[in-house]
């Protein structure tokens, strides 16, 4: 039975007591030796003060604080010393445990609660409610521990801000199982199984879905979320492989294996189509056993959360893991993405394997890269020459890959378009890296993510798939247009169509049934020779390069100013503020100052800073400098100042002098 210290209500407590006004009563949570009898009344405060007051709550009930002898006696008290080192302690409702101190009984029970133990052992206490709340998304249930979302204190850790990225993950999946079918798809880090399961349901036959995990307790969730979505299990561990099928799978003929074993083990042990890192931090310590037996043109995807490192917070962790020179930057999330991708590259050029990027984003919380594995040593060497190192001036920001090559520079500064080290004394440019100096995206598989992103109904990966498919062609939005893939009824004919950057319209997917490894092999060569024209490598943020004084233009029209000027021009996901072009930093200034208006002029329209009036005004000026006109009244009029702003630029000398 439970111990009487466990009530659920202050009354229950004082009913123990048999509380009467003209009798006195002893507490029943103290000995006689420390609390005597006394009165209804000062024993309701002593319940109250000294016991109820300095619980610890659990499922409804108050865990009291207990005086009586009940506590374990060490073994060196002996005889009248038991009793004077009787402390103060509590009872646990769930292990019957005995707890000495108040925050160690609240985390004693924090303990319990995250390994799911909360059914009390105490035959009169009813069993509380399951502690696993079940979540729904995209279609799936899964059930999570408390504090699912704190990896640190949960065996099964569930992300709900993660959605996008198993979204993006999906697409990339369905597009693969498009090309070939079925697929074997590993799940490299469990967890709950969310990813695997929306695999399975929504993907059905195209794909055989393997979720593992090395932790015993995320096995055992990831099996009851199967039961929970109606899917046959096929339970294999490390130490005996024995198959296990639920009852209720009946309905759905998937099955899912579930594996309980290191991560690295798995995958040097069984050969995929599909593989997806996501463990707690860095990846780096899984490429090489990811690279191992991936099959040819498979599929790697990693998500990093060491967001620190990456993003250039913690700078000697990112030497430690990625072996990355990095200094924070403007364009540091690019930066970051491209770090990722050269660690990717060495890990499979050690297995003579090259990659083709196909995907890479970098938002808040993590950095998505998807690659498509290419088997061979001239891929992999093809791959290893895109690893360089990057210059970057730290006064105005501009960034350059280092030529190719092994013959040492005599001036490496002259690679830079700026002149900051002839204008500014001392070193102006750190040499970041080595990075990835290719294309962070595949155009033709964006569209086709697209399309399965629109077809299974996922609203949020849609829109930034878009801006991802705007900035692969480096085109505005205006200029997207949406090729749907052929009809159902044709698609087994002819396959999906996708626009390509030259505005052409040709079969890029794979058809429906594939007919042989051959048919993969020219489809890949179909796609390098599209992505011929790659975007520009990084970004240059806006605001950072803003006059100060004046009024930039709205982006959307700075982009078409852009555009005017002969430049290619797109937005990019890594930073809203950020615009992707070919153009020099100097002329990205000039166009933007150009096109800026001074804020004291009332928010004018904008447009050229050069009007016909400012420039009748300042050829006035510049002839009142010279001396060829005597009277310069006119410089007091309202137009003066626009004058001397426009030729703060053109003629510092002459403004200097007035």
């Amino acid at each position: 039975e439970k111990h009487i210290s466990i009530q659920r209500h202050l009354a229950d407590l004082e009913k123990l007591a048999n509380l009467k006004e003209d009798e006195k009563k002893p507490c029943p949570l103290c000995p006689e030796e420390k609390f005597k009898a006394c009165y209804s009344h000062k024993l309701h405060r002593h319940l109250q003060n000294l016991h109820w007051k300095v619980s610890v709550e659990f499922e409804g009930y108050r865990m009291c604080i207990c005086h009586l002898p009940c506590h374990p006696v060490k073994p060196n008290l002996v005889g009248d010393q038991t009793l004077s080192k009787m402390g103060a302690h509590y009872h646990c409702i769930i292990c019957s445990a005995t707890i000495t101190r108040r925050t160690d009984m609240i985390g004693h029970i924090n303990r319990h609660v995250n390994k799911g133990e909360t059914e009390s052992r105490f035959v009169t206490v009813p069993a509380p409610k399951s502690s696993h709340e079940v979540l729904k998304e995209l279609a799936t249930d899964v059930q999570v521990l408390p504090n699912y979302s704190t990896p640190q204190k949960t065996d099964s850790y569930f992300n709900p801000k993660m959605k996008l990225n198993r979204q993006l993950i999906f697409c990339a999946l369905a597009v693969l199982a498009e090309e070939r079918k079925p697929i074997e798809c590993l799940d490299a880090f469990g967890a709950t199984g969310i990813m695997g399961l929306q695999w399975a349901k929504h993907l059905r036959s195209s794909v055989k879905v393997t979720i593992n995990d090395c932790n015993e307790n995320s096995v055992t969730m990831i099996q009851e979320n199967c039961h929970l979505n109606k899917m046959k299990v096929k339970l294999n561990t490390k130490e005996d492989d024995n198959d296990e099928a639920l009852g209720d799978g009946e309905e759905n003929t998937d099955t899912i294996e579930v594996t309980k074993m290191d991560a690295n083990v798995i995958m040097h042990l069984r050969s995929f189509d599909f593989i997806h890192l996501d463990p707690y931090g860095t990846s780096v310590n899984y490429l090489d056993s990811a690279f191992r037996n991936v099959r040819n043109l498979g599929i790697v995807s990693l998500t990093s959360t060491d967001t620190s490192s990456l993003y250039a917070k913690a700078q000697h962790v990112a030497l430690r893991h990625y072996g990355c020179n990095i200094v924070r930057t403007e364009y540091y999330k690019e930066l970051a993405a491209r770090i990722v991708i050269a660690a990717v590259t060495r890990a499979a050029a050690r297995c003579n394997k090259g990659i083709e990027v196909l995907l890479a984003v970098a938002l808040e919380h993590f950095v998505l890269v998807v690659v498509r594995v290419l088997r061979g040593p001239s891929p992999a060497d093809n791959s290893a020459k895109k690893i360089r190192y990057l210059i970057h001036c730290q006064w105005c920001e501009e960034r350059i890959f280092q030529r190719e090559g092994n013959m040492v520079e005599e001036n490496p500064y002259q690679q830079l378009p700026c002149d900051c080290h002839g204008s500014m004394p001392g070193k102006t440019a750190v040499v970041l890296g080595p990075l990835w100096s290719g294309a962070l995206f595949n155009t033709g598989f964006l569209r086709r993510m697209l399309f399965e992103a629109v077809q299974y109904g996922l609203d949020e990966a849609q829109p930034l798939l878009k801006t991802l498919v705007c900035e692969a062609e480096c085109t505005t939005s205006k200029h997207f247009t949406t090729h749907s893939p052929c009809d159902e009824n044709k698609q087994e004919e002819c396959g999906v169509y996708i626009k390509t950057p030259n505005n052409s319209a040709e079969s890029y997917l794979v058809p429906g049934k594939r007919k042989s490894n051959e048919v993969i092999r020219n489809a890949a060569k179909r796609q390098k020779a599209e992505n011929s024209a790659e975007h520009p490598a990084f970004y240059y943020n806006i605001h950072r390069h803003s006059i100060k004084g004046m009024n930039m233009p709205k982006l959307n029209k700075f982009l078409c100013y852009l555009s005017e000027a002969g430049y290619r021009v797109s937005r990019t996901h890594f930073d809203p503020m950020g615009v992707r072009t070919n153009a020099p930093l100097a002329q990205f200034k000039t166009i933007l100052m150009k096109y800026s208006t001074p804020t004291y002029t009332g928010g004018q329209a904008e447009g050229p800073l050069h009007r016909a009036e400012d420039v009748q005004a300042g050829e006035q000026v510049e002839a009142a400098a010279d001396g060829k006109v005597e009277d310069a009244e006119f410089l007091e009029d309202d137009k003066s100042g626009v004058a001397a702003a426009v030729f703060t630029k053109d003629y510092p000398t002459h403004c200097a002098a007035d």
